[in-house]
């Protein structure tokens, strides 16, 4: 990954977490202010937590939607980074197994040609009629 790319995604990751938690604190004080005050207190309210709280679907759009669509892209990223990574584990070197494991794949690769050999063996060797069967 050049350092470019690698500089992109750090600036991405720390804007997806001041998002998300802004909008986490926004979210808390208009739930606590809701709690806690009279629906005639709330429709004075001015600022922005009043305009959410006095204007609800403009708050499903700006707060809400956003923080799913951020929880969305989270677990699609999740999800790549996860497979990409098992897949550079999946390339193992020789010199990465220890002397016990290279007997182990030694001897489960000998026994996987003797059986095959064993197979072929069967399938070339003629039937009671003289005829080899294939």
């Amino acid at each position: 990954m050049n350092k470019r790319k690698k500089i992109g995604l750090w600036i991405l990751g720390i804007l997806d977490v001041a998002v998300t938690v802004f909008l986490f604190v926004v979210a808390i004080i208009m739930i606590v202010q809701s709690a806690t005050l009279t629906t005639a207190e709330i429709r004075t309210n001015t600022g922005m937590i009043g305009y959410f709280q006095n204007h609800p679907t403009v708050y499903l759009w700006v707060g809400v939607v956003p923080l799913f669509v951020l929880l969305a892209l989270d677990i699609v990223f999740l999800v790549l980074y996860t497979k990409k990574s098992t897949e550079k584990k999946k390339n193992v070197q020789m010199s990465d197994l220890s002397d016990a494991q290279k007997e182990e794949l030694r001897r489960e690769i000998l026994s996987e040609l003797s059986s095959k050999d064993e197979a072929k063996k069967t399938d070339d060797s003629p039937s009671s009629d003289g005829k080899s069967e294939k």
